[in-house]
């Protein structure tokens, strides 16, 4: 906006109240699927030792990291994934608990990448993950919460699908094919990248393998080299009755070179935009961060506010479900006392008052005004009543502001009223 010095940083966002109440959302979304699956909450810090990432993150996250000097001396970066603070953390303290480990955690990371859509260079992610289980069972169940977690947000079968892969079945076949295991890793990294690598690129690429595209897409449409992880998983989610969310796609690879075995990625069924969600199995990153002290099986995922926000609102009844959300839980009070009469503001202090410590949202306007405009400021409030106090009082009028009808009440008995009105539904909102 012109005549303003300064405003927020390319790639970072301020949240007015509207942009706070859709991060509620998500927040409130997240975590009671996660508590609802079993899993307990954990935080780690924003700012880390710059060498906890560059131990074993490989790909473009090195490139990416906000890592400065601290004024001790220090080489420091703000977290760009939470996955090695976890292992981190997790080796200094696993003997507490016991075993496996499902843990979750919602916070801001960053990377210095091009913000576009879908991407920012400050955003907060869903992480969640187990440690302690090596055997497919604990990837079914953290792709089971991943469902789940679109499902709550109101998506349906057809909305979105998860592709899963195994990184096992892709260094078998570079064993056949005589790809060196110290190159293995450079070679996932092409197949990472197989769908957006310009075909000439690509092609030179695998000729340094002494292998060819049709050689590798050949690799990935055949569901024969499904492996055997993938089945169990398969056979698992089958029987929660979730089949029907997965398939096998031997394209997908992540780009961190810390995953060990089978990963995955969320994806909306028109592929319009970039995954939702991904992650997968890793089981050597505790290791390689407690340098051989702890050894963890561990597999986990991760899904960011920028995309999941961007398909919420362009699918029709996942949008409407958020708006219903907001509606209910982003306005600034419940019931708004519009106060008639002046000669009663004390008792309609009082009322506010008791309505508060009653946990009941409640406001009124700090000066007198018209009762016209005190019936704007209730609209403009988002609540769902207005309180009428008036030469009636202690009888009180209560105005249902989405279906335009009225109540009448009693001032003595008006927290029970109020908490008793407030679970019923008062319009068509709920209807």
């Amino acid at each position: 906006m012109a005549g303003l010095s300064f405003q927020a940083l390319p790639g970072f966002r301020d949240f007015i109240p509207r942009e706070c109440a859709i991060r509620n959302y998500l927040f409130e979304t997240w975590r009671s699927v996660a508590r609802r699956c079993g899993y307990v909450e954990y935080e780690t810090p924003i700012l880390e030792d710059t060498s906890l990432y560059l131990k074993k993150s490989g790909g473009e996250l090195s490139a990416q990291l906000f890592r400065f000097e601290d004024q001790g001396g220090r080489d420091v970066t703000l977290r760009p994934e939470v996955t090695a603070s976890l292992a981190r953390l997790v080796a200094e303290h696993q003997r507490q608990f016991p075993k496996p480990l499902k843990w979750f955690e919602i916070g801001q990371c960053f990377r210095y990448e091009k913000p576009q859509k879908g991407r920012g260079r400050e955003f907060h992610q869903f992480n969640v993950d187990i440690l302690g289980e090596a055997g497919p069972s604990a990837d079914a169940e953290l792709i089971a919460l991943a469902i789940e977690t679109m499902l709550a947000f109101g998506f349906v079968p057809g909305d979105f699908v998860v592709r899963v892969s195994d990184r096992n079945a892709w260094i078998d076949f570079a064993g056949r094919h005589g790809v060196a295991e110290t190159e293995i890793p450079d070679f996932l990294g092409i197949v990472d990248k197989i769908d957006r690598e310009k075909p000439e690129v690509l092609a030179g690429k695998l000729a340094a393998y002494s292998l060819t595209t049709a050689q590798v897409r050949a690799f990935i449409a055949d569901p024969a080299n499904a492996s055997p992880a993938y089945l169990a998983i398969h056979e698992d989610l089958t029987a929660r009755g979730l089949g029907e969310f997965i398939q096998l796609d031997l394209s997908i690879v992540r780009g961190l070179a810390y995953y060990t075995g089978v990963v995955f990625e969320v994806f909306d069924s028109k592929k319009s935009m970039r995954a939702v969600a991904g992650g997968g199995r890793y089981d050597t990153l505790v290791a390689t961060i407690s340098d051989g002290a702890v050894d963890l099986p561990a597999t986990g995922f991760a899904m960011g506010d920028y995309v999941i926000r961007n398909l919420i609102e362009e699918t029709t009844h996942a949008a409407m479900r958020m708006e219903v959300w907001l509606q209910r839980n982003a306005a600034a009070c419940d019931i708004f006392v519009v106060v008639a009469d002046e000669s009663q503001r004390a008792a309609s202090l009082k009322l506010v008052t008791d309505l508060r410590r009653a946990g009941i949202s409640a406001d009124l306007s700090l000066n007198p005004a018209k009762v016209a405009k005190q019936f704007q400021s209730a609209e403009r409030s988002g609540a769902r009543f207005a309180l009428v106090v008036g030469t009636e009082y202690p009888e009180l009028k209560l105005k249902i502001l989405a279906s335009r009808t009225e109540e009448t009440g009693h001032a003595q008995s008006a927290v029970e009223w109020l908490t008793a009105r407030l679970l019923e539904p008062d319009g068509p909102l709920l209807a």
